[in-house]
């Protein structure tokens, strides 16, 4: 009997929504993270100020993304804006989602979204057949699975967010 390897990332361990990435934080004990775990009060600034502009622009994505989202379900918590969702929630060990640094588990039993950020990372996996829907999205309905552009603001634009957001409602 094999078992299945330990998720490893940033968020909470029974999330909803899972985000795939590539890359880390190339500082701290992120290259060798082996688990996953809440960011704490004020490690997303601390990622940002030590490494690139890359990390700012993705961790800003993901609150747009994960704010707009929660708007529409009418989450009763909800912060007041993205940049307080980024700076209080997000991929925190009590919210509803995770950024995870390690390779997809998928089964078609899963009630998490799985989301991919971009078609080169998706193109190393072992997914399952994914239909593209245009020269951005993928999905694979029955594995809850999505291939969606890079957290950056050109990649994944507002409208884009917005096209994302609907995917995720046809996979709930």
């Amino acid at each position: 009997m094999t078992t299945k390897p330990n998720p490893t990332g940033l968020g909470a361990a029974n999330s909803n929504i899972k985000f795939y990435i590539a890359n880390r934080p190339p500082i701290d004990s992120y290259p060798s993270m082996d688990s996953l775990r809440g960011l704490a009060a004020g490690e997303i600034d601390h990622i940002v100020k030590n490494t690139s502009n890359h990390w700012r622009k993705a961790f800003n994505v993901y609150a747009k993304l994960l704010f707009d989202w929660h708007h529409e379900k009418n989450r009763k918590d909800l912060s007041a804006s993205w940049q307080e969702y980024r700076d209080e929630k997000l991929f925190r060990a009590q919210s509803q989602e995770a950024l995870l640094f390690s390779k997809p588990e998928l089964d078609s039993e899963t009630q998490s979204i799985h989301i991919i950020a971009g078609k080169t990372y998706a193109a190393t996996l072992n997914l399952p057949p994914l239909i593209w829907l245009d020269s951005h999205f993928a999905i694979n309905k029955k594995h809850r699975l999505i291939v969606a552009p890079y957290p950056d603001y050109r990649q994944l634009s507002n409208a884009r967010i917005a096209q994302l957001i609907v995917l995720m409602k046809e996979l709930e």
